[in-house]
């Protein structure tokens, strides 16, 4: 069950670690608007919940994801650790760098760091 929680005065909508994976649009949508009468500044979402072709961006899962958190106005953060991931794709490694530069997705190993970043 996700939860509402206060970060540095920012109000995250956090996904239960134990929910089904995502891998399509379709998820995202079904996420974005489980959580969007809620007011929060960003999901979280545990990088557990995504499958590893989200990760593989030839995939284009991971461009078509977040383009649904763009589109809504809405901010994702993927909370964990993906260096396994990153560490097998230079494209991945790239595009988690890019993110990070900006205000729709982040990608960070724990609740910690997410606060740290608001």
């Amino acid at each position: 069950m996700s939860s509402i929680q206060s970060l540095n005065d920012a109000r995250i909508w956090l996904c239960d670690a134990d929910g089904p994976r995502l891998s399509s649009g379709r998820d995202a949508t079904d996420l974005i608007g489980d959580a969007y009468g809620a007011e929060v500044a960003v999901i979280a979402l545990p990088a557990s919940r995504l499958t590893d072709e989200f990760f593989d961006l030839s995939t284009r899962l991971a461009g078509e994801f977040v383009q649904k958190f763009v589109n809504f106005g809405m901010a994702l953060a993927i909370v964990g650790d993906i260096s396994a991931h990153v560490a097998g794709s230079t494209a991945l490694r790239d595009f988690v760098y890019e993110s990070n530069c900006g205000r729709h997705l982040w990608f960070v190993e724990d609740l910690e760091a997410l606060a740290a970043r608001l």
